[in-house]
């Protein structure tokens, strides 16, 4: 159902701001050498302010990529600022000995969404939406219980 209420919610569904991002590096050897800073980076990004919670996924054949979420863009931010993440992305973008490429992206999140059940701030109900929220097109409200308003 939808919602602009997160607060019984799990604490990622509450983040404004979610970063993802990654690198492909050079091999093995600069995997070592990036673990000595990562778990520093990530150490410090666990006890800041706004930290929600965050991943590491991997990608054949040496990319590794973070995807993490912030209460606010700006507590996203901060985490750029530290000794850490300063030393760690010097030593990734120096030239090409320890990487060959990489990327970052921001997100925000929209003011509301959908909850249910247990997780609904507007009380303990669990059941879907009416009508689809609405996408370019539609001609009207399209109701979920309608086989019509189907993408297929």
């Amino acid at each position: 159902m939808r919602s602009a209420d997160f607060s019984k919610a799990p604490r990622i569904a509450q983040a404004g701001a979610m970063f993802t991002g990654a690198t492909r590096y050079n091999g093995i050897p600069a995997w070592i050498t990036l673990s000595w800073t990562w778990r520093k980076l990530v150490k410090r990004m666990k006890a800041m302010p706004g930290y929600c919670w965050h991943t590491v996924y991997y990608e054949p054949p040496f990319t590794l990529g973070t995807i993490a979420y912030f209460d606010t863009r700006d507590d996203l931010l901060r985490i750029a600022r530290s000794p850490e993440h300063r030393k760690l992305m010097q030593w990734i973008t120096d030239g090409t000995k320890n990487a060959k490429g990489g990327y970052i992206r921001l997100w925000v999140a929209e003011p509301d969404g959908y909850t249910n059940g247990i997780w609904r701030a507007e009380g303990n109900v669990m059941a879907h939406i009416e009508t689809y929220s609405p996408i370019r097109g539609d001609q009207g409200p399209q109701r979920v219980d309608d086989a019509t308003s189907e993408i297929v």
